[in-house]
């Protein structure tokens, strides 16, 4: 009886760490959460816009490059 205490003891203990683990891994990083652009809220809008469009444009292909960019250049950072 004192064994299956001891196994459920250090099975709850193992649990526990690997949760604690894993939970530090699912924070965002502050560079993923922050908006360090000034134009962000006409960016969104156009995007929004862009991807609502069915046939090509001009424009919108002008912006999904200008993001494509932008994200890559962070990420390379």
């Amino acid at each position: 009886m004192k064994l299956i205490g001891v196994v459920v003891v250090a099975s709850l203990m193992t649990a526990a760490l690997i949760a604690a683990g894993a939970a530090s891994h699912m924070s965002p990083t502050p560079a993923a959460t922050t908006v360090d652009h000034p134009n962000h809220a006409t960016r969104v809008v156009a995007l929004e816009h862009c991807r609502a469009t069915t046939g090509p444009d001009a424009a919108c292909e002008a912006a999904w490059g200008a993001e494509r960019r932008r994200f890559f250049r962070k990420a390379s950072q």
